[in-house]
């Protein structure tokens, strides 16, 4: 078997040269059943060319981007239709940016292919063929993304076509894809010589409880097989010969090593989900989340396969060990093809820096890393449920396009200090990102510690960078307080009365008016407190003008909140009814405790507009750190009664549905608060009922105000299993 280490030829990199920003446009077509999904239209770039110079102004140098078959020749071989990838392509020139074109993006082909059928790999290479003399200028080239993950996804967990649950299927699809690839590069060099192949695949480590170490061993050992297969690894001695060929594969796998295609580039995609654990011991996740909520089987040995970084203590590899594994394995260049975490705006900083980091490190110490890209540039949908259906859950990326144009995040700021060369500052980024605190775990007891809290005044350096909050020691001041613990923002508490003081003489880095003046956050076993009034909020504002720091409050969705804040410095958030996970008399937590007890619930036909907190108080802090400013609204995205809540709360709270009773419809909205719906910074409801149960039942037994660290969706669900 040859080796795995660098051979000799493999010179070590130039510890001066910087590491390249790279950029990734998420263009999945994956397909379910007859149907294709696309995530080109729905982020909107289908119709923005404009996009790609907002791109290179971040100061990237290469782009991953499409130039799909599906796309390109949906319903016949011979019917291709360029005009859409000419013009992207145009302005690739135009801009000095370098395409890393993508052939087949977590795809199956178009309807007159698959992944299992023989016309795949040769469909695959003649339409590379056709792309390369279109545009032989293109120098590197990804033919099939992700091979090992696709076929996993589509032929081992049966997620996307053809739907298979079955090993052997799975190799062949492994194989065919493997085949596209060398065969692709083969019809493009045959126009461009040069042409580079950027190999890219998730990588990730499966850890496991003692039962369950064997299959951990063999999945550790299949993550490596694209990058094996086309480095032509795979032979007699290999861990993995004996069992492909008892699956009839011999004469494939030897005339792929006869004849192997080796990435110029590997290419590594790693999140904070790709290392998994294995664990026999079901009672441990009663409350894990949907996606990982599938019992698998291994040798007859029931298990759940969840993310490591949340449940298991010691032993978590990071992305610094696996790039070294893969650096020693190939001997080959390396970029981070893929860097990012869904999850809120300074925790995505945080997590992107710390990759870089780590990356530049590595390069001082010889591993010739390449490049670290920012994935998801204009952010991804429904990626929470492997994309299996269109939900419209959207995660932002270096750009957020809920608004129908591409908004710059906290993110894309960021970025543009690192590519320029300079130290990105941020607000929060000196904490350790939420995988690396303690309050991670999910069976780490809920606390009401505040850690992040400090004085009012400047004996402390770091009062200047904290977030200031004005509170009137209410349920939503208290909702703002547990939000910034849990994200680790830097926070100082003020009284409305003495806010503009502190204001003045701290300058934070931004303010947020979190006295109840609307009633929108009541103790729901007494809903009766007058409302606040408005006139210390304009005095704020007035002050943070001034000053140049931004301002947020909040405000019940109707048009004389809106109006205030049309002009100024001032976030408005539009909202309505909140509720949080601790407060038992709440409607949405009495019913998830009677669910939880097994208890019928009546519900009613009445309208329900009720926000969850945690969701509106984390959405706004987002909108801060981007620099957003006017009214935003935050209204439930959904129309429902409260009988259609409890149904969709009973199946997220995996409790019996028939619990409840009560059904009816609700009067349609208006034009504009439809409007209002459609543009909200919420998340959708089943999200939100994830995170709520999770929460709601974590603060059952303590009676405390507690909230999720790092609450993010499942981020891509790489299950490994």
């Amino acid at each position: 078997m040859p080796s795995h280490h660098p051979p000799a030829a493999a010179a070590n990199p130039s510890s001066d040269l910087e590491i390249e920003l790279w950029g990734g446009h998420e263009c999945t077509v994956n397909r379910v059943g007859d149907r294709w999904f696309d995530q080109t239209p729905l982020s909107g770039h289908e119709h923005r060319v404009s996009d790609l110079e907002l791109v290179a102004g971040l100061g990237m140098r290469s782009v991953r981007y499409p130039a799909l078959w599906e796309r390109i020749a949906p319903r016949h071989p011979h019917a291709c239709d360029f005009a859409w990838t000419d013009g992207r392509m145009a302005e690739f020139q135009r801009l000095g940016l370098q395409p890393i074109l993508t052939l087949c993006h977590h795809g199956s082909g178009p309807h007159y292919t698959s992944l299992l059928h023989d016309t795949f790999a040769a469909g695959l290479a003649r339409h590379a063929g056709l792309v390369a003399r279109r545009y032989p200028w293109v120098r590197d080239w990804t033919p099939v993304n992700e091979p090992l993950t696709t076929a996993r996804f589509s032929a081992l967990y049966g997620f996307w076509y053809p739907h298979l649950a079955d090993e052997g299927a799975f190799w062949r699809v492994l194989l065919n894809e493997i085949d596209a690839t060398r065969l692709s590069m083969r019809a493009i060099r045959a126009v461009n010589p040069a042409a580079r192949l950027i190999q890219t695949d998730d990588l990730g480590f499966v850890h496991a409880t003692p039962p369950l170490q064997a299959e951990a061993d063999h999945v550790n050992e299949r993550r490596w097989m694209t990058w094996d297969l086309l480095c032509g690894h795979v032979v007699p001695g290999h861990a993995l010969w004996d069992r492909l060929v008892a699956f009839g594969l011999e004469e494939r796998l030897r005339q792929i090593a006869d004849d192997p295609c080796p990435p110029d580039v590997v290419g590594v995609n790693h999140y904070l989900s790709s290392e998994r654990l294995f664990d026999h011991r079901l009672e441990r996740y009663e409350h894990r989340s949907l996606a990982d909520r599938r019992v698998w089987d291994a040798d007859g040995t029931p298990h759940v396969d969840v993310d490591a970084i949340r449940h298991l203590r010691t032993g978590v590899l990071g992305p610094a060990a696996l790039l070294a594994q893969a650096w020693a394995r190939y001997g080959l260049p390396i970029a981070v093809t893929e860097c990012h975490n869904g999850t809120s705006r300074e925790e995505q900083v945080r997590w992107f820096v710390e990759v870089w980091d780590t990356a530049r490190q590595l390069r001082r110490e010889g591993v010739d890393i390449r490049a670290v890209t920012a994935w998801s540039l204009l952010g991804s949908y429904d990626w929470n449920r492997m994309v299996t259906r269109s939900a419209g859950h959207y995660e932002p990326g270096v750009f957020d396009v809920r608004s129908g144009q591409p908004r710059p995040t906290l993110l894309a700021h960021v970025l543009r200090d690192l590519a320029s060369g300079r130290t990105p500052v941020a607000p929060g980024l000196h904490v350790p990102g939420w995988w690396r605190r303690e309050s991670r775990f999910r069976d780490t007891p809920p606390s009401n510690d505040r850690l992040f809290q400090l004085p009012a005044d400047r004996s402390d350096p770091q009062a200047a960078a904290a977030l200031l909050i004005v509170s009137d020691d209410g349920p939503l001041a208290q909702v703002v307080a547990r939000a910034c613990e849990s994200r680790g923002l830097h926070y100082v508490l003020a009284g409305e009365q003495e806010a503009v003081a502190v204001l003045r003489r701290l300058q934070p880095w931004a303010l947020l008016d979190a006295v109840d003046r609307d009633r929108l956050c009541p103790s729901w076993a007494n809903e009766t407190l007058p409302p606040a009034g408005r006139g210390g909020r304009d005095q704020l504002v007035q002050a943070g003008e001034q000053l140049g720091v931004p301002c947020a409050a909040f405000a019940r969705f109707d048009g004389a909140a809106r109006a205030q804040a049309q002009t100024g410095a001032l976030l408005l958030a539009c909202t309505g009814p909140v509720y949080t996970p601790w407060d038992r008399a709440a409607p949405a937590v009495a019913m998830l405790d009677a669910l939880d007890r097994a208890q019928p619930l009546d519900a009613a036909s009445a309208p329900w507009d009720l926000v969850y907190g945690p969701d509106l108080v984390d959405g706004v802090l987002d909108l801060l750190l981007d620099g957003v400013r006017g009214p935003v609204s935050f209204l439930p995205r959904e129309s429902w009664t409260e009988a259609e809540f409890a149904s969709v709360l009973a199946a997220v709270a995996d409790r019996d549905p028939t619990l409840v009773a009560g059904a009816g419809s609700r009067d349609a909205d208006g034009a504009e608060l439809a409007a209002w719906r459609a543009s909200s910074h919420l998340p959708l409801a089943e999200t939100t009922l994830e995170r709520f149960v999770r929460e709601a039942r974590q603060a059952r037994p303590a009676g405390l105000p507690v909230v999720d660290c790092g609450h993010e969706a499942p981020d891509r669900g790489r299950l490994a299993a």
